[in-house]
């Protein structure tokens, strides 16, 4: 499992590096947005991946857990990861506008990090209703007992993400213009 979530992370990386040379150096938009509308399809294989293995009988150990946390934190990021990519690569290779940067501080910076923590919270829904369905999928808690740890430890990471960062900014905010 673990060489196909290292393959899948590799996968994302080249088709979005592909779709984005396609798209600004080749100047073919066409190639570069079929090429980036391909990187859904590693989640999908990484998903049928882990299910067939669980479905013949293995046992989930840390790897699965890290397949459905991977599918929930892609779901959520993904798109903004394609995005800020594309913004350097349009600013580098076709002219386009600076990159826009998160704001450094004040109540600005306090909802930005409120909308990064939205998305975790996505992230954490999917990969716990993933590692859910997986429980209920195998039937047998001695068999997903990594699944199970997997949610605490996503839990924890979430709830040490909300008070480190948005309640953190919200509560203690930075002046605007702080770097």
């Amino acid at each position: 499992m673990l060489a196909v979530i290292a393959a899948g992370e590799i996968g994302f990386w080249v088709l979005l590096g592909a779709g984005l040379i396609a798209r600004y150096p080749l100047r073919m938009p066409r190639l570069g947005a079929l090429l980036l509308l391909g990187t859904p399809l590693i989640d999908l294989v990484i998903l049928v991946a882990t299910v067939l293995d669980l479905r013949r009988g293995a046992t989930a150990d840390f790897t699965h857990g890290l397949a459905a946390a991977y599918l929930g934190f892609s779901v959520a990021f993904g798109h903004s990861m394609i995005r800020w990519a594309d913004q350097r690569f349009a600013y580098r290779f076709a002219g386009g506008p600076p990159p826009t940067r998160p704001p450094s501080g004040g109540w600005a910076r306090a909802r930005y990090e409120w909308r990064e923590w939205a998305k975790g919270l996505l992230g954490w829904f999917v990969a716990c209703g993933l590692l859910g369905l997986g429980v209920l999928m195998v039937g047998d808690p001695d068999r997903t007992a990594e699944l199970l740890a997997w949610i605490v430890r996503l839990t924890v990471a979430i709830v040490i993400w909300l008070v480190a960062f948005p309640l953190w900014a919200t509560v203690f905010p930075k002046p605007a213009g702080q770097e």
